[in-house]
C-alpha cells in the first residue's frame, strides 16, 4: 500500500516552512557571505603574495642567500635527476631555484592571509549584510516596477485615446523614477 502526502509543502520541527517551498518565481539575492569571504580571501592573498615578493627581495640583497638557494636548488636536482649533464642540469637547477623562490612567496602570502582570517571573516560578515539588504531593495524595487508595467500595459489595452494618453505620461514618469542599480554593482 502506497500513502502519498497531502500537500508538497513541509514542516521541519520548529513548524517553518523548509526551504523547497519557496517560490521559484522570485528572484534571490545573488550575495552571500561565502562570496564576500572568498573575495576578501583572494584579495589578501594577492597582497600577501605583494609582501613575500618584497620580502624576498630584501632577503636577496646580500649575496649569500642566493648561493645558499642555488646551492638547495643543485642538492634537489643531483637527488632528483642523478643522469642529467650539462645544458639540462642547468635548467634543472634553474627551475629548482625558481620554485624555491616562489615556495618562499606562497609561504609568506598563505601566513598572511591566515593572519587576517579573523578580519576577513567579519568584514565578509559586513560586506554581505549590507550588499544583501542593498540588492534586497533592488529586487523588490525591480518586482514592484514590473508588476506596475504588467498594470499599465493591461489598461492599456482597453482603453479610450484620452485614457491611453494619460497612461503613456504615467510611463514616462515611470522611465524618470526608475530603480537605480546598487553602488557596489556599478562598481564591478
Amino acid at each position: 500500500m502506497r500513502i502519498s502526502p497531502v500537500s508538497n509543502i513541509s514542516y521541519n520541527s520548529f513548524g517553518a516552512k523548509s526551504k523547497d517551498s519557496v517560490n521559484k518565481n522570485e528572484p534571490s539575492n545573488p550575495i552571500t557571505k561565502g562570496g564576500e569571504k572568498a573575495k576578501l580571501a583572494g584579495a589578501t592573498f594577492i597582497a600577501g603574495l605583494g609582501l613575500g615578493a618584497k620580502l624576498l627581495f630584501e632577503l636577496l640583497d646580500g649575496d649569500f642567500v642566493l648561493e645558499d638557494i642555488g646551492d638547495a636548488a643543485g642538492k634537489i636536482v643531483e637527488k632528483q635527476h642523478k643522469d642529467a649533464k650539462g645544458a639540462k642540469k642547468m635548467l634543472l637547477q634553474l627551475g629548482a631555484f625558481g620554485g624555491l623562490l616562489a615556495m618562499f612567496v606562497g609561504a609568506v602570502a598563505f601566513v598572511y592571509t591566515i593572519y587576517k582570517a579573523p578580519n576577513i571573516n567579519y568584514n565578509g560578515n559586513i560586506n554581505a549584510f549590507k550588499k544583501g539588504k542593498d540588492m534586497d531593495v533592488y529586487i523588490k524595487g525591480n518586482t514592484a516596477e514590473k508588476e506596475i508595467y504588467t498594470q499599465m500595459n493591461e489598461k492599456a489595452k482597453s482603453a479610450t485615446p484620452e485614457e491611453k494618453a494619460k497612461l503613456q505620461e504615467q510611463y514616462m514618469q515611470m522611465q524618470l523614477a526608475k530603480n537605480r542599480v546598487p553602488d557596489f554593482v556599478r562598481n564591478l
